[in-house]
């Protein structure tokens, strides 16, 4: 996810919903944004052992991007939870605002003059953490990042959110299904340059090239801009310009509550179907009310666990981060990707059934 678009549209999402968890939520790497800059390796020496014992009574610090952030506490509980059935420690450290990346450095340092065993760290800036991060790991400690990722030579390994793919493809599923397979829909996105919504995109066009999509027609791709109101407009044209749209996917934070909030008080509320990347928070009024069926994102508490179960393996000896590795975290198996990224699996859809057991 490239991160000079994803700060723009935080910073609008911040601002719209006057909540420092929507500019978090939407803030992170997914697992197809990784690039190692340097060329460096992710993989420390050393050779894993799957068939290590997990060790117990470690240590595990938790460096969010911001503390007291309804995001990062769902996905630090679900760390802390884990870490409690593996028998480890939890601690939490961090800045109270989300853009305190010096703040953020001196927490490295923090936990590593306290020595603990390993951390998971959110970073807000990729390179800004590393120096501090390589001297955590030249004293032995583990480094593991999650939802938002550092230089791959930095850490151990990178808990990702989401694919690009699998969020690209599952928005496309989730509209055709609501559709019924028929009829015009559109696209709207953030920033025209942005890189993240862009790759998602190109993924949901390759998505609609399946033969089962044969009766939808991809009529536009609008641009909002990760602007509340900018998003409400363009809502209001493609609905004038395509009387006869069937759905609309946003793939925006911004986009999707802005999309629902014109759907909602329209005559095509409930007619047109809309989808995308949205929080429960935000979204939950427009699935009672019966604009939206369904919508995804990720479940920071998963997100969490597998941080803190990641972190313990690598403490444990059973991966170093190497391509390929594979280890079991509670119920899944996992194996590591290129330039030691985890993928935590497909999106998490939200609907009318679940949407009250997720507060963030």
């Amino acid at each position: 996810m490239h991160k000079s678009s994803i700060r723009r549209a935080c910073v609008a999402l911040a601002a719209v919903t006057s909540l420092a968890l929507a500019a978090t939520a939407c803030g992170g790497t997914t697992k197809n944004d990784v690039k190692n800059e340097s060329g460096g390796s992710a993989t420390p020496g050393g050779k894993a052992d799957p068939n290590a014992p997990l060790k117990k009574g470690l240590t595990v610090g938790f460096l969010p991007k911001q503390v007291n952030n309804p995001y990062f506490t769902a996905a630090d509980k679900g760390g802390e939870k884990a870490l409690t059935e593996l028998g480890s420690k939890y601690r939490e450290v961090g800045p109270s605002s989300a853009t305190d990346t010096s703040g953020q450095v001196s927490y490295v340092n923090t936990l590593t003059q306290q020595q603990v065993s390993a951390m998971a760290v959110s970073a807000q800036d990729p390179g800004a953490l590393c120096t501090a991060l390589k001297q955590a790991m030249s004293n032995g400690i583990k480094v593991v990042t999650y939802d938002s990722d550092t230089k791959p030579e930095c850490r151990g390994a990178f808990v990702s959110q989401a694919s690009a793919e699998d969020l690209g493809r599952t928005e496309v599923q989730l509209l055709a299904e609501q559709i019924g397979y028929q009829g015009e829909i559109a696209i709207l996105s953030a920033a025209q340059t942005a890189t993240n919504q862009n790759t998602w995109i190109d993924y949901m066009k390759d998505e609609l090239k399946d033969p089962k999509y044969k009766n939808i027609k991809l009529v536009k791709i609008a641009y909002g801009n990760d602007d509340a109101q900018q998003s409400f407009q363009q809502t209001q044209g493609l609905l004038q310009e395509h009387p006869n749209l069937k759905g609309i996917i946003s793939p925006t934070t911004v986009g999707i509550k802005a999309a629902a909030q014109y759907l909602s008080g329209s005559k095509y509320k409930g007619r047109v179907k809309l989808t995308g990347l949205g929080t429960p928070n935000d979204m939950r009024k427009y699935v009672k009310n019966g604009t939206v069926d369904a919508f995804e994102l990720w479940d920071p508490a998963k997100l969490g666990d597998l941080a803190a179960r990641t972190a313990v393996a690598l403490a444990s000896g059973r991966i170093t981060g190497k391509e390929g590795e594979t280890f079991k975290a509670g119920d899944a198996t996992y194996t590591i990707g290129k330039d030691g990224v985890i993928n935590l699996g497909k999106p998490t859809v939200f609907d009318a059934k679940n949407i009250d057991r997720f507060a963030f």
